[in-house]
């Protein structure tokens, strides 16, 4: 899954680390669009050391066909 372009200029000028609530918090000041903050309330609530991290867990979860932004919570 291509990350959008929005969503991949927030992730790589973001400071980490980074937990889920801090990329949340960040997003919405950001004016990020509700997709990618949907994108985002769905990883889990842990740390990531980098934008690489992000990427890679938001691969896996739609890999593993996990990934169903949560609108309603963005």
């Amino acid at each position: 899954m291509p990350l959008p372009t929005s969503l991949h200029r927030f992730l790589t000028d973001m400071e980490y680390p980074a937990t889920r609530d801090d990329l949340l918090r960040e997003a919405a000041r950001d004016g990020l669009d509700t997709h990618d903050r949907a994108l985002l309330q769905d990883l889990p609530e842990q740390t990531f050391d980098a934008a690489w991290h992000i990427r890679l867990t938001l691969a896996r979860r739609t890999f593993a066909g996990t990934s169903t932004p949560s609108l309603a919570n963005a």
